[in-house]
């Protein structure tokens, strides 16, 4: 266990920033799925540019890696041309 003073703020400050990292993941997880289940090519359209933003604000802090963000873009705008 911690000992130092400093230790003991890094992990509270990690596994702060550990919950906050897993909601906007598991959030954009949940967005990529739905966007995927969806077969109407209008409101695939709409939602998007909201999702590639959403995958693009995640790749940028390192929450999900540059390239997965890369590979799930191209999938989902795949599906949503393929409608």
């Amino acid at each position: 266990m911690a000992n130092h003073q400093s230790a003991k703020k890094r992990i509270r400050q990690t596994e702060a920033r550990r919950l906050h990292n897993k909601y906007y993941a598991k959030t954009a997880r949940n967005a990529v799925r739905k966007l995927r289940a969806t077969s109407e090519k209008e409101a695939a359209l709409e939602m998007l540019p909201k999702v590639v933003a959403m995958l693009d604000k995640l790749a940028k802090k390192n929450i999900i890696h540059k390239n997965k963000c890369s590979n799930l873009k191209s999938s989902v705008s795949l599906h949503v041309n393929s409608l």
